[in-house]
């Protein structure tokens, strides 16, 4: 019997997401920018800034990704680079003011967002939930490694 998209891991991780994901961005909007801006701006330490190196990994990009984003974010008043004093051959990303504001308002939202969940969903069900997204993340990892041993295996026959 074939299985129905509703039953499905990924269906209800996916449609989870994009709700998420929707009212994160709707909420953005409001304060002119957007949900992926705000992803950049939390990942930028306040004070000491951050290396723009360190950035796109924290966040699961490519770097060539976000340099388009922290162009625009630089052109929108967000963010100003400046030479790493230690390393000068790489590049830290510091916060402005209206950046400090934009990253304040996500951090914010996102604090609401989990405080709502944690008065909905109790304790147990939510270390259940946790533990069942660790589960989730062997069994890709564990695909993902197959996947790069087949490919190797593949390879030694081609030879």
């Amino acid at each position: 019997m074939p299985m129905k998209r509703e039953e499905t891991v990924d269906y209800h991780i996916k449609s989870a997401w994009h709700a998420i994901s929707r009212m994160y961005n709707q909420k953005a909007a409001q304060e002119d920018f957007t949900t992926s801006i705000g992803f950049v701006l939390i990942n930028i330490n306040s004070k000491e800034g951050t290396p723009a190196t360190k950035i796109a990994p924290l966040m699961g990009l490519e770097a060539r990704s976000l340099t388009r984003m922290l162009k625009n974010m630089e052109e929108k008043g967000l963010i100003y680079k400046q030479p790493d004093l230690v390393d000068k051959r790489s590049v830290r990303i510091f916060l402005t003011p209206e950046g400090k504001k934009k990253k304040e308002i996500s951090v914010q939202t996102i604090k609401e967002f989990n405080l709502m969940v944690r008065e909905t969903v109790s304790e147990e069900e939510l270390e259940n939930f946790f533990g069942v997204f660790q589960k989730i993340n062997k069994v890709i990892e564990q695909l993902q490694s197959e996947t790069v041993s087949d490919a190797y295996d593949n390879h030694l026959y081609d030879i």
